[in-house]
């Protein structure tokens, strides 16, 4: 008899299945399944996903046998060499982009390829700003710039300082009752912020590197959390870095509100804004109503300059 049932935990091979309220189960899959549009993904199962079981014969573990329709999903490309692709996460209701100004340094491209991946996908995207205690001068300076700069064009961005435990509410009342993924690079906080919420989940958390200024890789698979304040959240392996996946040359622009809006002023319909004539994007930014480095995200991005941020 097959069962319904939620994927809490996936690590490649096995995954852990929440069903009725409380109850989980280690399943394995029974043949193959496809991702949506053909894709060829390293976890055609992930953690999100809606999926039937069946239970073997001891009870204890079980078998996947269905993929339930997602009603979204947010992935990245693999690998520099790789075609395939990686699902973070499906079904979630946010997405939230741990960063960090210094300990380590999150690029802003690296930014703008996950807002836009997420836009893509229409899935609400958020900021999160981790180890505000340490900025002070530039690096506080730089921080304020970078909220003003996202929250212009519609991104929610949030202060937080894990270990001085301030900037937490706002983000407790706006994780209730949804399923929300955490992601950013190794360092920045994203499993000491879930220990926070929940201390008595003790995860495994690693220091900086003093030499790299970089975060080691604690997190191995991505695995969902209930919280006792409600709802859950999907804590992400750290990531170095965000290749694109499926979007056509002439249509990523679209995936920057504040570049688009602007586009339907530019002289011709199809504007790369690249060095078209009367290019309503390119003007804007010279006169600093779009943000420079987020014009050469855009740049970078378009001419498919993956090979960094993979």
């Amino acid at each position: 008899m097959k069962q319904e049932g939620l994927v809490i935990k996936s690590t490649g091979s096995r995954y852990r299945v929440l069903y009725g309220d409380h109850d989980v189960v280690e399943c394995t899959i029974k043949g193959r399944f496809r991702v949506s549009g053909g894709l060829k993904s390293t976890n055609p199962v992930a953690v999100g996903d809606r999926v039937l079981f069946e239970f073997e014969s001891v009870k204890t573990t079980g078998i996947i046998t269905d993929l339930l329709d997602r009603k979204n999903y947010i992935l990245r490309r693999a690998s520099n060499l790789s075609r395939q692709i990686q699902i973070l996460a499906a079904n979630v209701d946010h997405v939230f982009l741990m960063i960090t100004i210094s300990h380590p340094v999150t690029q802003a491209e690296f930014i703008d390829r996950f807002l836009i991946s997420a836009e893509a996908y229409r899935i609400p995207a958020s900021l999160i700003i981790n180890k505000t205690d340490l900025y002070t001068g530039d690096d506080a300076d730089r921080m304020e710039h970078m909220i003003s700069v996202y929250e212009k064009i519609g991104y929610k961005c949030f202060r937080l300082s894990v270990r001085e435990h301030k900037g937490l509410e706002p983000l407790i009342e706006i994780f209730r009752d949804k399923i929300s993924l955490i992601a950013g690079n190794s360092g920045v906080g994203k499993t000491s912020l879930l220990n926070l919420l929940d201390p008595e989940l003790r995860l495994k958390t690693g220091k900086i590197s003093d030499y790299h200024k970089q975060g080691r890789h604690i997190t191995t698979f991505p695995e969902m959390h209930r919280l006792p304040s409600g709802g859950y959240l999907i804590d992400s392996p750290g990531i170095k870095g965000f290749g694109m996946v499926d979007m056509q040359r002439n249509e990523i622009y679209h995936f920057f509100p504040e570049i688009f809006s602007i586009s339907e002023n530019c002289k011709f319909y199809n504007c790369l804004h690249l060095d078209e004539p009367d290019c309503a994007v390119r003007l804007a930014v010279e006169e600093g109503e779009i943000d420079s480095q987020r014009y050469r995200s855009y740049l970078n991005i378009i001419e498919d300059d993956n090979r960094k941020y993979r």
